[in-house]
């Protein structure tokens, strides 16, 4: 394979945006320039990494496989390029920062664990919030980074986003459900199937309008805010869940279980990454996170 860290960049931004002339907006470029190297990352890879359709470009399903192979190579090479910045310098002064309910529970410990042992000097306060009172909290100068999912950010007037790990939704299952012996799984096959609703960072929206493509309301059997009730109901049978990767374990808290399974169609993917605010300059604690993310393989199994 000979594709570029170019084509790479190119293909995350027009996943990120959903159109080329936003991701070209974004990238300061021609869309011609876009359409071209996504084009030529198709081709070299030998398959189709997006659905063209009226309104953009819709990412397929090894679009999605590639995605995550290729924000991590950017980050592994963004890392590699600051591995040299002020070496031998640790920072130091006070680092706010905020986070989102997923992030607070399934990435932030090895990467603040990474960070405190390259900048002990450094004092950190974190806060858990909604990703909206997160945005405003940036904007207003309150906080330096935010941790949480940059797919989702509205702000993008005001704020930087730059996504750093993806995680593809799928389907869980208890042991011995009549989906996990199907070659293929459908949207179609979960019509009747009751759901586990996991209601976080906009967790439960993101399958409603998922499963709006069947013509009826999802079949809702629970909701919660926790990710451990999520995997205790189903694996003891009370219904099936889509969630995404970033907070699959295969066993429940009792010890039971829990199948996952890919499902066919364009799926969404949770991206996770880093977001501060533009125009304003960064302090040494701040720039040092920065650059300690960009180089931390954020979600297990990425």
């Amino acid at each position: 394979m000979s594709f570029t860290l170019r084509q790479l960049n190119y293909f995350v931004a027009v996943a990120e945006h959903g159109t080329v002339s936003a991701a070209a907006h974004s990238l300061s470029i021609s869309q011609s320039a876009v359409t071209e190297a996504v084009k030529d990352l198709e081709a070299d890879l030998g398959v189709k990494l997006f659905d063209r359709h009226s309104r953009g470009l819709r990412i397929t399903h090894r679009g999605h496989q590639f995605l995550r192979h290729a924000t991590t190579i950017l980050a592994e090479v963004s890392g590699a390029r600051r591995a040299f910045d002020d070496e031998g310098q640790s920072a130091q002064g006070k680092l706010h920062l905020g986070l989102t309910s997923l992030v607070a529970g399934y990435v932030i410990s090895d990467l603040l664990a990474k960070y405190r042992r390259a900048n002990p000097k450094v004092e950190i306060s974190a806060i858990e919030e909604s990703g909206e009172y997160l945005e405003h909290l940036l904007i207003g100068g309150e906080m330096d980074v935010a941790v949480m999912m940059t797919s989702r950010v509205s702000e993008r007037y005001a704020l930087y986003a730059e996504t750093l790990d993806v995680s593809p939704y799928r389907l869980w299952m208890p042991m011995g459900h009549r989906l996990t012996s199907q070659d293929s799984i459908s949207l179609s096959d979960l019509k009747d199937e009751p759901l586990i609703m996991l209601n976080i960072d906009e967790m439960e929206q993101e399958t409603v309008k998922l499963l709006s493509v069947l013509g009826t309301r999802p079949k809702v059997a629970f909701r919660t805010r926790s990710v451990e009730a999520v995997r205790s109901l189903v694996a003891t049978g009370a219904g099936v869940a889509l969630l995404p990767d970033l907070v699959y374990r295969p066993w429940s808290l009792e010890g039971d279980r829990i199948e996952a399974r890919d499902v066919s169609g364009a799926l969404p993917v949770v991206q996770v990454g880093l977001v501060w605010r533009k125009g304003s300059k960064l302090s040494a604690a701040a720039r040092e996170f920065v650059a300690v993310a960009q180089g931390h393989k954020m979600i297990s199994g990425a």
